[in-house]
């Protein structure tokens, strides 16, 4: 994959998850969601620079600290080696490794998919139950979390594909998320039950939001996967996702 695609799929990838608070420093943006995920609560770099390392760094340092959390840098085959040379130096250990996959819309099919297990709903936009769904789904009992993660998804601006699962008491039993831009689709957000697997239902999230990516105009998919998730990496392969490249973050705790 070139440097251009990969620039294209890493700003697709920041416009469909938008961080709790932003701020832009010198071609670096500085990402802040009192640590809810690696990738909205980090540095990233977005273009070019005037200021030292050090100078900038230490400036990234403050603002975190500040902040209450760990200073992360986002580091990509786009990012300079020197800063991540720079970084390792200071004390930054490597930490959440994932690798970016992407797929040709072509290889995606028409004829209908089998029933699925358990009834599948869709949906054209995030919504309470979609959230406290993904809550359930993830464990997530942070307060402050649950205050401001719904803001962060309602702040997407690009249009969505949500997918839920219920399970036969009416409980949400699994989630998927596609968001549109540009002529791809990102895969987000599939989360299943842990009662519920095995049954299919993962592939089955993905592949609605794919064929249902493609109606809407998409040639392309992209997704996000931890490195170490052998499971949902095998799936995505069979799907026919290649992996492109990989993104590691480096972080240091603040004092």
């Amino acid at each position: 994959m070139s440097l251009e695609t990969i620039k294209t799929v890493e700003d697709l990838s920041l416009n469909a998850w938008p961080s709790h608070q932003m701020q832009v420093y010198d071609g670096w943006l500085l990402r802040f969601s009192y640590f809810y995920t690696h990738r909205t609560n980090c540095v990233e770099a977005i273009g070019p620079a005037q200021l030292p390392l050090a100078e900038k760094v230490e400036y990234c340092e403050e603002v975190y600290r500040k902040w209450g959390t760990p200073c992360i840098f986002k580091i990509s085959p786009l990012t300079s080696p020197a800063l991540e040379l720079f970084l390792e130096e200071r004390g930054y250990e490597v930490e959440h490794r994932v690798d970016n996959m992407v797929l040709d819309l072509s290889s995606v099919g028409d004829a209908p998919l089998p029933d699925p297990a358990l009834p599948l709903v869709l949906g054209d936009r995030v919504d309470d139950e979609w959230l406290e769904g993904l809550f359930a789904l993830k464990g997530t009992e942070n307060a402050t979390h649950r205050k401001v993660v719904p803001s962060m998804y309602a702040a997407i601006p690009k249009d969505e594909i949500t997918v839920k699962v219920f399970d036969k008491e009416g409980r949400i039993a699994a989630t998927g998320l596609g968001i549109l831009d540009r002529g791809y689709v990102g895969v987000y957000a599939i989360h299943v039950r842990e009662d519920c697997r095995r049954m299919g239902l993962a592939e089955r999230i993905v592949q609605t939001i794919l064929r249902e990516g493609k109606k809407q105009g998409a040639s392309k998919a992209y997704l996000q996967v931890v490195s170490d998730n052998d499971p949902a990496i095998c799936l995505y392969e069979k799907l026919g996702f290649t992996q492109e490249y990989s993104c590691w973050f480096r972080v240091k705790e603040t004092a």
